[in-house]
């Protein structure tokens, strides 16, 4: 997941799963296996989430310096 149209399209699809969990859409033989995908999905977007956390901690003390420096 490395671009922000796949970030929306997992985003989109956990809601939709959510959403039919919610609509009582899921038949007992559908619900592991919309379950297993959303986890997949959230995992992938939490993965995401801390590449993106590591990558700003390690630019805040260059942003820092650079506007010390001004």
């Amino acid at each position: 997941m490395s671009t922000v149209s796949e970030w929306n399209e997992a985003s989109n699809e956990l809601n939709a799963i959510v959403a039919s969990f919610d609509e009582g859409e899921v038949s007992v033989d559908e619900l592991f296996v919309k379950l297993e995908r959303a986890t997949t999905i959230i995992e992938a977007l939490e993965a995401r989430l801390a590449i993106t956390k590591a990558k700003v901690e390690e630019l805040t003390p260059r942003i820092a310096k650079v506007t010390e420096d001004e």
